[in-house]
């Protein structure tokens, strides 16, 4: 059985919840520990919806789906080549917001301003040295990831400091579903209510499995750490007013508008 679980602000109080049905019911702890049902409900419409998880470490993958990896090769002028074994880099907490947080395209930002709807794995235990056979007992649930980019920043410069670590560039959320297989999800993205991108969620080059499993060898996965798994496809620009939406079916659909940095 599947169960939402959520980060919440309500009268100046952070608290994580468990979504049921309408309400958020408020727990102690946090959802991938010790937890335990409060007696305080909230409606969920009462509520403003936090950034799901603040991570101890935040993974990222890149070029991780095959048309993705195909279209930005044609977009560089070179030869699509396949990785032989995963690749793994780092975001920025700052980076994160949350549904239906706005999106800030900075000033000097190019025309080049980009959606990357992906899953996102939520650890739920310590681990080091994880079989591949045995990564998904680490996974305490699945969440929605939006990695926007600047493409002429991620190409100018030496790292992506700037292109996909900027404030507001990760919004993430609504919430983290546990009890559900990813292998059976779809991905869409929507943007201004028109669809996008649509792929097979594990449509990938390298899957969740496999990455939990490499990361593993070398760093110890933490409890409330998370993986983005990348996105697929060829994205379009996104503009100051235009609404972005990212669904995973099974999750559920997170959106954010883009703005002007004031």
């Amino acid at each position: 059985m599947s169960t939402k679980w959520c980060r919440f602000q309500k009268d100046g109080k952070i608290s994580y919840g468990r979504i049921d049905g309408e309400s958020v019911i408020a727990v102690d702890g946090s959802p991938w520990e010790a937890s335990a049902d409060t007696s305080t409900r909230h409606p969920l419409s009462s509520v403003k919806l936090l950034v799901p998880l603040v991570p101890r470490t935040f993974y990222c993958v890149g070029l991780n789906y095959p048309e993705h990896l195909i279209a930005s090769a044609k977009h560089r002028g070179v030869e699509p080549v396949f990785p032989k074994r995963p690749d793994v880099n780092f975001r920025s907490n700052n980076a994160l917001c949350a549904h239906e947080d706005p999106i800030i395209k900075p000033k000097d930002a190019g025309e080049l301003f980009q959606y990357e709807g992906e899953l996102v794995v939520v650890i739920g235990k310590q681990g080091r040295h994880i079989p591949r056979e045995k990564a998904l007992e680490y996974v305490f649930g699945w969440s929605i990831g939006n990695d926007v980019s600047e493409r002429d920043w991620q190409r100018g410069d030496r790292t992506n400091w700037r292109a996909k670590n900027s404030d507001t560039f990760n919004p993430m959320g609504p919430w983290i579903v546990s009890g559900v297989d990813y292998r059976s999800m779809t991905t869409l993205v929507r943007l201004n209510g028109k669809e996008v991108a649509r792929f097979p969620t594990a449509n990938m080059i390298n899957d969740v499995e496999t990455y939990i499993a490499e990361v593993s060898k070398y760093c110890t996965l933490q409890a409330g750490d998370m993986i983005w798994m990348g996105t697929d496809g060829d994205p379009v620009n996104m503009k100051p007013g235009d609404v972005c939406e990212v669904e995973i079916t099974g999750i559920g659909i997170l959106r954010n508008k883009v703005v002007a940095e004031a």
